[in-house]
């Protein structure tokens, strides 16, 4: 683990989201961890090998985080923290976990902490989404294929586009077919700026 804002830079750039180790309290959740008293170990793996693991222990209204980190391939150290939890009610019940980020002077309520020196939110770490660096042709044809796969058409704006799926509104059609065309114009112009092609 590195320190905060640690990561790769591709181009000189801010770090993203995907270059960090996350830490869901949803999956946490979700995977029944977040009892007073469980101890558990969690692991990040890539291509299915093991790359980072941390440590983490529940206690009320908090979670006990254990690794060990160093900086600038210095030596390793041991660090161990609490990292406070907040519970807001469901609107159909239940309670939904939350970090308070454990950043000095932060103490944002967020979903997921991202790994470095200490874990962080984004905001803290400096992160960009991975979406927030794609320029806008790239961003455009997403959300061209987005809209194919709401309307249940083959992935591609070189395939030729369907017809209205069955009980889909005519009106929210059209308004999907409007914002589909719109940007399936400007992926094509920013690929015709690229190449320099004329369309």
């Amino acid at each position: 683990m590195g320190g905060i804002g640690s990561g790769r830079r591709d181009g000189g750039g801010k770090s993203t989201t995907s270059d960090m180790r996350p830490l869901d309290i949803r999956r946490l959740q979700r995977d029944g961890l977040l009892i007073t008293g469980r101890a558990f170990g969690w692991h990040w793996t890539v291509n299915g090998e093991e790359v980072a693991s941390i440590q983490m222990r529940t206690e009320v209204d908090s979670v006990i985080l254990n690794y060990r980190s160093r900086s600038n391939e210095g030596e390793w150290e041991a660090v161990e923290y609490p990292v406070r939890l907040e519970w807001t009610a469901c609107t159909l019940g239940g309670r939904r976990a939350w970090f308070l980020c454990p950043a000095q002077g932060c103490g944002r309520r967020v979903a997921i902490l991202f790994g470095g020196s200490i874990f962080a939110c984004r905001h803290c770490h400096k992160l960009a989404y991975e979406c927030q660096r794609e320029p806008d042709d790239d961003r455009a044809l997403r959300r061209a294929d987005t809209i194919r796969r709401r309307l249940g058409w083959r992935a591609g704006i070189a395939h030729p586009t369907g017809s209205k799926p069955k009980g889909m509104h005519w009106r929210t059609f059209y308004r999907l077919m409007a914002e589909y065309h719109a940007f399936v114009h400007v992926s094509l112009a920013g690929t015709a700026r690229r190449f320099r092609l004329r369309l």
